[in-house]
């Protein structure tokens, strides 16, 4: 059996959420600053002695102790007031921002993380939140431990996102191994197992028997191969399971950058809802109908979560929505139940209120907003309307969506990371809508030839500043994010999130590269581009396009720049160590010619937030299919 190893915690401390862990041999670090861990928490016990000494902070590092506050947040909450007690001057306070910012960028890679570096999958699997066979689902492996571990990180990190099929009746259906479910499939089931793989593939905190790289190629391979196999089915005669397996065929192709199978499945996946009269047809009474209350709950949350990936990935891509109108009714809202909870496998069971349904409808609710914006300004100049009238109008929508959001959903509560995507999402829609199909950004060099102020309803504020706080809110989001559940299993939207935000400070003439919500976006950015080809490539050319902006030059504080975001931007090129991500690409990435940006990178002088989404929806979802009802890829 593989043996575990984990750092050493001071008195057998907790794990990231302050969980007891079983002891185990230690291992050694894989970093510079953790491989002299008696010293960091030597430091840290100092830190919080001097901290207490001092009146004003004692009462709050106190509470933070008693309330088991991860030992991340105590570090963060230290480096801020120790730093503010050496500031003397006020040109000290850059300086002093900076080298904060690098104790946060550090957490993620450097410090210790408090929980096993590496373990045996048996030992995850002891009480894996959902257990389940590999038999007779899958013939890539046998191994139900693997299996119900891949299971419930898809269950944990990405299904509450869309949650596009019902979980209860999967997992049921699953266990019983009935293959001739309506609600499980070896096709859904190797496609999510596809997906599920992405989490640990490049995931260094533990190990898995076998390569996981292998294993997720392998389980794609079985779920295409259904493909064919299910392409009779048409009309009523379509399997639900076989649509919610083409939507995980859609997530997986567009991380991988598979062609243009991004949008193919997508496509297929909306043909196969219309062909079953779930969407674009005329309303569906399911209450008249004969289907069981399983049935009807997993239709309905087939067809509100296919209309919410449509919304998302159309918007995203400046395009209009297929999706015109859900013809089921809605999953009922209700009060969440008091012991419907969510907990971050396999990081902890520190469990947290889930209010998955509240969540679904709140998303829902916003998808209508963002299936109006995605036509509005087509639909505006059509019809010969004023474009900024109806962009007011939504624009209006969202900030009363987001007023209407229950507190639980606010970020002081420190949610799941589901509720944070939720906002990251709305703040997405904000730079969509006031960027006008992001043109004026890439058009106009000065502020004065940007939209007049009047455009918002706050007469001081101007859409360039209402993107520009989303850009932020974004970073804070994400900061959240990191600091309580890392980046390593975030959900694939929150790359596209960063990105705008990253290109949204970017485009501004005032931008400063040591801005520290910038620097924080950066070093996020790299951190979950590096799990997917599609990732890899984005940050390329976000690479390539700030190296334009700011002609190689080294700003004065460069040596208070956190190391990592200086090696991405700054590679010395007398190093004989490659720069990791130009490597990377030349080794696994077929869309962007490194050679070519490095040796002419005046070709990107104008790679802004439009070229950046075009870039991404070329990567990720390949080119929109033929007209609507003749499918490309049949012959897949």
């Amino acid at each position: 059996m593989v043996t575990m190893q984990r750092n050493r915690r001071l008195s057998g401390g907790g794990s990231r959420f302050s969980q007891p862990q079983p002891s185990c041999e230690p291992c050694v670090p894989a970093t510079d600053d953790a491989a002299n861990e008696p010293s960091y928490y030597r430091n840290l016990l100092y830190d919080v002695f001097e901290g207490l000494r001092s009146a004003s902070h004692q009462q709050k590092l106190l509470q933070m102790i008693q309330h088991h506050t991860p030992m991340q947040q105590i570090r963060i909450y230290l480096d801020e007031i120790l730093a503010d007690a050496q500031v003397h001057e006020k040109n000290e306070k850059k300086p002093s921002e900076l080298k904060k910012m690098g104790h946060e960028i550090r957490l993620e890679n450097d410090t210790p993380r408090f929980r096993p570096r590496s373990m045996d999958i048996r030992y995850l699997c002891d009480s894996p939140p959902y257990r389940v066979p590999a038999k007779p689902w899958t013939s890539v492996t046998d191994d139900d431990d693997l299996v119900s571990h891949l299971i419930s990180l898809y269950m944990t990190w990405d299904y509450p996102f869309y949650a596009f099929f019902d979980r209860e009746a999967f997992l049921e259906h699953m266990t019983k191994g009935n293959l001739n479910s309506d609600f499980c499939s070896p096709f859904l089931v190797n496609a999510l197992l596809a997906n599920a793989c992405d989490y640990s593939q490049y995931n260094e905190a533990y190990t898995i028997p076998g390569d996981v790289k292998t294993k997720g190629a392998d389980f794609l391979a079985e779920a295409e191969s259904y493909v064919r196999v299910n392409s009779f089915e048409r009309g009523n005669g379509i399997r639900l399971a076989t649509l919610q397996a083409t939507l995980l065929l859609y997530e997986r192709y567009s991380t991988l950058g598979n062609e243009d199978f991004g949008y193919t499945m997508l496509h297929r996946a909306i043909e196969m809802a219309e062909g079953l009269g779930i969407v674009n047809h005329k309303r569906l009474d399911l209450n008249s109908s004969q289907m069981s209350e399983e049935m009807t709950r997993s239709v309905k949350r087939t067809a509100w979560g296919l209309f919410q990936v449509d919304t998302i990935v159309h918007t995203n891509f400046l395009k209009p929505s297929r999706v015109n109108e859900v013809t089921v009714d809605r999953i009922q809202r209700g009060v969440e139940a008091s012991d419907e909870t969510w907990t971050p496998y396999p990081i902890s069971s520190y469990t947290r209120p889930s209010y998955l349904n509240i969540y679904f409808d709140e998303a829902c609710n916003l998808s209508y907003i963002s299936r109006d914006i995605s036509r509005s300004v087509q639909i505006a100049q059509q019809a010969g309307f004023n474009p900024n009238e109806v962009k007011q109008e939504n624009y209006n929508r969202l900030c009363q969506w987001e007023a209407n959001l229950p507190s639980a959903f606010n970020p002081r509560e420190r949610p799941a990371p589901h509720i944070l995507l939720l906002r990251m999402r709305y703040h997405v829609l904000v730079i969509n809508l006031c960027c006008d199909a992001f043109d004026y950004y890439s058009s106009c060099p000065n502020l004065e030839e940007r939209p007049p102020k009047h455009w918002s309803p706050k007469s001081a504020y101007s859409p360039v500043q209402a993107a520009v706080s989303s850009a932020r809110e974004i970073s804070t989001l994400s900061q959240l994010m990191r600091t309580e559940y890392g980046m390593e299993y975030g959900h694939q939207f929150t790359m596209y999130a960063l990105n705008v935000a990253l290109y949204t400070l970017l485009d501004q003439p005032t931008f400063d590269i040591l801005d520290s919500d910038f620097l924080r976006l950066t070093s996020a950015f790299s951190f979950i581009a590096s799990r997917s080809p599609v990732g890899k490539s984005l940050f390329n050319f976000f690479k390539s396009s700030v190296r334009t902006q700011n002609q190689g030059k080294k700003p004065r504080c460069f040596g208070d720049i956190p190391r990592e975001i200086r090696a991405i931007f700054w590679h010395d090129s007398k190093s004989p160590s490659p720069d990791k991500w130009d490597q990377m690409t030349r080794s696994e990435n077929r869309a962007l010619n490194m050679e070519r940006l490095e040796d002419n990178p005046q070709l990107f002088s104008s790679s802004g937030l439009k070229e950046m989404i075009g870039e991404y929806e070329k990567l990720s979802m390949g080119k929109e299919e033929l007209p609507h009802g003749q499918r490309k890829g049949d012959d897949f």
